[in-house]
């Protein structure tokens, strides 16, 4: 029987929306994330139908993806079952990487209007919940792209806009020049870069902050040890390059010392690494992807038992 999980929402900024805090990343359908290199691997049909039907019948009702996922594969898998299921849930999707190897990328206001339309076509839907800048463009003004998302907006094609991987002074800027009402970057306990300053900087200027490798590429399930060879099929195996800097004996320390802290409070180390995330109240949402139905698990435990302020400390202490 399905379990449908207690998922609060949250204001996306300082938009009219309100999103779920757990979304279901769909990066791997058709590739492994935006990698030209690997499109056409990562999750077939069949098997991302299989994740979305667990996902939307436990309660996660906004799905993320982007133009470039699968060179345009994650965005056709979704149309699709959405179409097959009569469902629609709440899309988030972005551009700026090139759809194939060599081919055109960024920010440019003419290359978003032509990207959003083939997202909408490969969606088939006629407007996205929340179409982000999937990178900082250095090469076209904050102001041109955010001009034609404010376009993309008084049309109707999309209902919110915001920044993803963006710095704090990037985000700044963004702010000067537009009102994205949410940003997407990765934070986990092994990724605490945001904490500085960009995080003080949304909560000033109400922007959703949102968050997407949480398990930083699988580091914090506990798959990859020290002295052993990374588990056949892992992104370590896979896209190695994100993550290529947690190869180290500081890494292995701590996440022995998570295995443990995980262990003494039965949990799973996915589980306690997800509840410290949702235990911030400064995090609007959690983008988890996973590769099968059963690796939701994580997701209903972090949201069934919820980590305490002494216990969130105690987890930083790791």
């Amino acid at each position: 029987m399905t379990v449908t999980l207690p998922i609060e929402r949250r204001p996306l900024g300082h938009s009219e929306l309100t999103v779920g805090r757990v979304a279901l990343g769909c990066g791997n359908f058709g590739g492994v994330g935006s990698a030209p290199e690997l499109f056409g691997q990562g999750l077939g049909q069949r098997e991302a139908f299989a994740l979305m039907d667990a996902a939307f019948e436990s309660g996660i009702d906004h799905f993320d993806t982007a133009d470039a996922y699968g060179g345009g594969r994650s965005e056709e898998m979704i149309g699709a079952w959405m179409r097959s299921r009569g469902a629609r849930p709440m899309i988030t999707t972005k551009t700026f990487n090139p759809m194939d190897a060599g081919g055109d990328f960024g920010l440019a206001p003419e290359r978003i209007a032509r990207q959003h339309e083939s997202s909408l076509a490969r969606l088939g839907v006629e407007s996205v919940d929340l179409y982000l800048a999937h990178e900082f463009d250095p090469n076209v003004p904050v102001s041109e792209t955010l001009g034609a998302f404010e376009e993309l907006l008084g049309s109707g094609s999309i209902r919110a806009y915001g920044v993803s991987n963006f710095g704090a002074e990037q985000l700044e800027a963004a702010l000067a020049a537009g009102a994205p009402a949410a940003i997407q970057n990765e934070r986990s306990l092994l990724a605490r870069r945001d904490d500085a300053a960009l995080l003080p900087l949304c909560e000033r200027e109400q922007v959703a902050y949102m968050v997407f490798s949480p398990l930083a590429g699988g580091w914090l399930t506990g798959k990859y040890r020290r002295g052993e060879p990374f588990p056949p099929g892992s992104r370590m195996t896979q896209r190695p390059g994100p993550y290529a800097a947690l190869v180290s004996v500081p890494t292995f320390e701590r996440l022995e010392r998570l295995a443990v802290l995980a262990r003494h409070e039965e949990r799973s180390m996915a589980g306690l690494g997800l509840a410290w995330l949702l235990a911030d109240p400064r995090v609007t949402q959690v983008v988890i992807g996973p590769a099968r139905p059963e690796h939701l698990a994580p997701v209903q435990e972090a949201l069934e038992r919820p980590l305490s302020v002494a216990e969130r400390e105690e987890v930083e202490r790791c």
